[in-house]
């Protein structure tokens, strides 16, 4: 491919993500107006607004997911920079555990810390990771990039079914 084109089609992504970063951090200055606006409002239907907190940030990680898918396209075709992106998938997934580790800290979940609040939203926005490291997986092309995707993936899934077991044996520990 010719050093322009490739120029070309990176600045397309890095456009995109600039793009969707913008229009993220309107949307999330919009919803702490609503916030500061109507203070009464957040009081009388807090699960409303929680559960439109979750709409937004589902809304923003599809939003991220488009430019990625982008990017993935791009590089799929260079070794060096898919086995970088795999190793910054890897460092992402990672993520995961150590949020889920931190949350179990009664400091962290029962406090309003910006710290709690990163990993609730790294954690309920998991599955998209899954998806989005799924989709990386599938066009790979390079053996090293797989395996590292591979592990990204284990380690994603891992800590899925560790919630999902960790709410089990708290469930069961409430209803005996």
């Amino acid at each position: 491919m010719k050093p322009d084109v490739w120029r070309l089609q990176l600045g397309a992504v890095a456009t995109g993500y600039l793009a969707v970063s913008l229009v993220a951090v309107a949307l999330v200055y919009h919803r702490h107006l609503q916030y500061a606006n109507h203070p009464a409002d957040v009081i009388a239907s807090g699960g409303m607004y929680a559960f439109g907190d979750w709409i937004l940030e589902l809304f923003i990680i599809v939003l991220f997911l488009l430019p990625t898918f982008g990017l993935v396209l791009v590089i799929r075709n260079f070794e060096s920079a898919y086995a970088r992106y795999s190793q910054t998938l890897l460092g992402l997934s990672i993520t995961s555990p150590v949020c889920l580790g931190l949350f179990l800290i009664p400091a962290v979940n029962q406090s309003n810390s910006l710290l709690g609040e990163f990993c609730v939203y790294r954690l309920f926005g998991s599955p998209f990771v899954l998806v989005g490291l799924a989709a990386s997986r599938i066009l790979a092309r390079f053996a090293r990039s797989r395996r590292l995707i591979s592990y990204a993936l284990l380690i994603e899934a891992g800590t899925i079914a560790l919630m999902v077991l960790l709410l089990l044996v708290s469930a069961r520990g409430l209803w005996s």
